[in-house]
């Protein structure tokens, strides 16, 4: 989402790289860089002018004047305003002393909202909490019949007391107002402690809207109101937010679609200009891509500084523990790496969601970004099938994989024989790091690594997808070559005899002890060695 803002602040943030002072006119010209950036990513123009007004005169004072590295000092001050203008702190839901909790998704046609709810009930179910779904949007066709999938597939109840509209042409019936009422009523009565509401939108803001969703506030005493807003809806963001904060008075924002390629200036807009926080965002289709916002951490995300802590959150909740320990038993008994352990290691990646995406929490992932895009995630699936098309016994000593068993293990897997030499020279790398890791001696840098073209993370092997192999770096000129020889036959037999001449020399430097201060030939007396006969030839 915020792919382009991010490469150009990162850009414009090198040019102060170095600086042991800066002037005004370096604070001005980034300041500059800074504003247009923030323009072409559709931030709002008052948030903007705000923005750089606060930055550039925190940029002039004495916090980076007195600062060791000033540029370093202008980084951290951006930092901490786009943190500002993203809501400041991270908020959660608040729940009722007395439940249920009744929370009430808000905003336009086609945000997202119904596929929202399921989201939202899935990680309150995952909580310990016992929510139930409330289908009030009877207008938009079929729209009731998302919310029941979408309840299924969370493992949720539906309230649906009304099927609603199934066409366009079909009239709306049904009272929202009284279908909110009566799905909290049987909350109550079923014991549910958290009530999601999803409510009709419109394709644009009117009255009739508004009004509806005031009703339905109203009738139930709504805990929260979330208005939900697409984050890729650009400039629009900011009226459709005011309009709604106007009409309902919500209390938090969700961002949807922000796994999408457009400018991201939604986000950096709305909690801005309403006040009020943005407590979720949604980065994808499926029922875990779903995901608390973090102001600090999408900071650093947009400043290239990675988002470490949400990676760990996501390994906590995702990692098999007993995998864990029996991998760190390993580790401890210094056992061998084998492709179990990799297929194993792989598949509590692929737990993570998108190897793609995690890789892009990392810090200095936009440097990656040409190998991030052209990331294959099946590539994983067919590593999956090329280890299991594996002996048992291959799988432990992967050694004993020759030529013949490489092509019954492509036939077996559905691959090129290539693919199933890459996989186990990657295996090979990841083995070597393991060995050393379990010895004490740390990370080494595996070929692939060190943000070398179609190489892996620094450090790492090349992930699968990731076009190992390539980009390698060529030997320096002079270093791991040997001199051609000539064409000329005259040529080629004087640089024989000079080479044989020179190896001459070498060697009888080596035997004469002249190379450590020794004496020459005239001081050395081969018969104080008391070699073996017929050794002496050999000193000569």
């Amino acid at each position: 989402m915020f792919n382009s803002l991010s490469d150009r602040l990162t850009a414009t943030f090198k040019n102060l790289r170095g600086k042991g002072r800066l002037t005004e006119a370096d604070i001005d010209g980034t300041a500059r860089e800074i504003r247009r950036a923030l323009l072409d990513a559709d931030v709002a123009v008052p948030v903007v002018r705000e923005f750089i007004a606060r930055v550039k005169a925190r940029a002039l004072g004495s916090e980076v004047a007195e600062a060791l590295n000033p540029g370093q000092q202008v980084v951290k001050i951006v930092n901490e305003e786009l943190v500002g203008i993203l809501g400041g702190q991270t908020r959660e839901l608040q729940f009722a002393k007395q439940p249920p909790t009744i929370i009430m998704l808000a905003g336009l046609q086609g945000a997202g909202k119904t596929t929202l709810a399921g989201k939202l009930a899935y990680r309150l179910k995952n909580q310990g909490h016992t929510p139930l779904l409330v289908a009030c949007d009877l207008q938009r066709p079929n729209a009731v019949n998302q919310l029941q999938v979408g309840g299924r597939r969370a493992g949720v109840p539906v309230y649906a007391p009304h099927p609603g509209v199934s066409s366009e042409e079909e009239t709306p019936t049904g009272d929202p107002v009284g279908v909110a009422r009566d799905g909290v009523a049987e909350a109550r009565e079923k014991l549910h402690d958290v009530v999601i509401i999803d409510t009709a939108g419109r394709l644009g803001v009117d009255s009739e809207l508004m009004q509806q969703a005031a009703d339905i506030k109203a009738a139930v005493g709504a805990h929260e109101v979330l208005f939900v807003i697409d984050a890729m809806i650009g400039q629009d963001a900011v009226t459709t937010a005011q309009a709604f904060n106007e009409g309902v008075d919500f209390t938090g924002v969700v961002l949807s679609k922000l796994d999408g390629d457009a400018r991201g200036g939604a986000a950096l807009s709305v909690a801005s200009v309403t006040g009020k926080p943005v407590m979720y965002a949604s980065t994808g289709e499926g029922l875990k891509d779903f995901e608390v916002f973090h102001p600090d951490r999408m900071a650093r995300r947009i400043l290239d500084m990675g988002d470490v802590l949400s990676l760990i959150e996501q390994a906590e909740a995702s990692w098999d523990k007993a995998e864990a320990a029996k991998m760190a038993q390993k580790f401890a008994d210094r056992e061998d790496f084998t492709l179990e352990d990799f297929l194993a290691q792989m598949q509590q990646l692929k737990k993570m969601g998108s190897m793609k995406k995690l890789l892009g929490m990392m810090p200095g992932a936009q440097g990656m970004r040409e190998q991030l895009d052209q990331f294959d995630e099946s590539s994983i699936g067919r590593v999956e099938a090329i280890i299991y098309s594996m002996t048992p016994h291959e799988r432990v000593a992967p050694k004993i994989i020759n030529g013949s068993r490489r092509a019954r293990i492509a036939r077996g897997s559905g691959v090129h024989v290539s693919e199933v030499n890459q996989l186990l020279e990657r295996f090979t790398q990841a083995q070597k790091m393991m060995k050393k890791m379990a010895g004490g001696g740390g990370m080494p840098q595996m070929p692939g690594g060190g943000g070398a073209p179609g190489g892996g993370m620094p450090g790492m092997p090349g992930m699968p997808g990731m076009g190992a192999g390539k980009g390698r770096k060529k030997p320096a000129k002079g270093k791991g070559k040997k001199k051609a020889k000539s064409g000329n036959p005259a040529r080629a037999a004087q640089e024989a005899q000079e080479a044989e001449r020179r190896k001459a020399e070498a060697a009888k430097k080596r035997m004469d002890g002249s190379s450590f201060g020794a004496a020459g030939d005239d001081a050395f007396d081969p018969a104080q060695l008391n070699l073996p006969k017929g050794f002496e030839k050999y000193l000569k």
